[in-house]
């Protein structure tokens, strides 16, 4: 028996056509590309013409901070930290001086007061003080408040040495003398060192006879 004869084109008795999803059956197609530095992307960015050049004010990478720390509020501390108290306010009743004759005047009220009632017998305390008043209490207003404190203690202090002296004839007033010698010595030295250190000391057992 023999076999129809087959039209033209047709291959051998198994032969099948070409799977559709051969590379060769697609037009050949180019690869997507990149947009433009200029161009926005999906979704708008990066903006037209690309991101600005960093200004050095973002935080780095990763969101950490830079080395050493950000700096704490109001900045860094100068060279050597605060001084111990803070600055000294200059010329404010005894918060420092404003210059070197302000405190030379302040000694003198405290320590011109304690060497007077030592060398008048406890009735001249307050020559120091008062010297101090006139010539630099209206320049100052440090000098003054120190120069009144010194002169109302010995004033007191010298009076009560004046009465002592008055009384020495009954020899009860000896001890009026000693105690104005003692304390007008001692608390004037005490305050005179406070005053080297830039403070107005208190005098104690004292009248405010001068403001």
């Amino acid at each position: 028996m023999t076999e129809p004869p087959r039209p033209p084109g047709a291959g051998e008795p198994g032969d099948h056509p070409p799977e559709p999803t051969s590379p060769s059956s697609f037009p050949s197609a180019e690869p997507p590309t990149a947009p433009l530095s200029g161009a926005p992307g999906p979704g708008g960015y990066p903006p037209a013409g690309g991101y600005p050049p960093p200004t050095g004010d973002q935080p780095p990478s990763g969101g950490y901070p830079p080395a050493g720390g950000y700096p704490p509020p109001g900045g860094y501390p100068p060279p050597g930290g605060y001084p111990a108290g803070g600055y000294p306010t200059g010329g404010a009743y005894g918060g420092g001086y404003a210059n070197n004759e302000d405190k030379t005047w302040a000694l003198v009220a405290h320590f011109g007061g304690a060497a007077g009632m030592i060398v008048s017998g406890g009735v001249l305390g307050w020559i120091g003080p008062l010297v101090a008043l006139l010539a630099r209490g209206n320049q100052s207003p440090t000098v003054r408040a120190h120069a009144v404190a010194a002169l109302n203690f010995q004033l007191i202090w010298s009076i009560v040495g004046l009465v002592g002296w008055v009384l020495s004839c009954i020899l009860i007033g000896f001890i009026g003398v000693i105690a104005a010698v003692i304390l007008g010595a001692v608390f004037g030295i005490i305050a005179g060192v406070k005053a080297n250190e830039g403070q107005l000391y208190r005098y104690p057992l004292s009248a405010n006879f001068i403001k």
